[in-house]
């Protein structure tokens, strides 16, 4: 009778355990997701803040963000005149920075199902801000959790008038 006691007791108690550890890997997993998330929008935001160059000898004379990517992508031009361009791709679920002048491709975030870049333009060319919303979700293969952030990120070297 002791023995058919303590093996429902040992049971129980494996049953917990392996409950806590499942529930301990999608924790994990889901803040290893949104803290790749968090990286990456600090990343796009300070690019973006100081995105932009004057150059007054140059046809635009202002390079800095563009406002006629589509809303999966951002393309920014940086103060040394380095082109870079965010962009998600929903087919593998990767958020990307892209160096159009070497064909370089890097992934800045994975388990990402959404992404939206809405520019904010008064000329329709150049945008003075950028809203960031990122949605990732979790590895967990029986529940996967999903989170959406988002951040916004006004371009600092904006000349007047645009």
């Amino acid at each position: 009778m002791g023995l058919a006691i303590s093996a429902i007791l040992l049971v129980a108690v494996a049953v917990a355990f392996n409950a806590s550890l499942t529930n301990y890997r999608e924790n994990e997993d889901m803040f290893w997701a949104v803290n790749n998330a968090r990286q990456a929008l600090m990343r796009m935001t300070n690019e973006i803040r100081n995105a932009g160059y004057l150059d007054e000898f140059a046809i635009p004379p202002w390079m800095g963000v563009s406002a006629m990517d589509p809303n999966n992508q951002c393309t920014v031009v940086k103060a040394d005149h380095e082109t870079i361009r965010y962009e998600f791709r929903s087919a593998d679920k990767k958020l990307y920075l892209i160096k159009p002048a070497t064909n370089a491709e890097y992934v800045l975030c994975d388990n990402v199902i959404a992404a939206e870049f809405a520019k904010i333009t008064e000329n329709g060319v150049d945008a003075k801000s950028v809203q960031i919303s990122l949605t990732v979700e979790s590895d967990a293969q029986s529940d996967p959790y999903q989170c959406t952030l988002s951040a916004a990120a006004m371009v600092r070297r904006m000349p007047e008038g645009l």
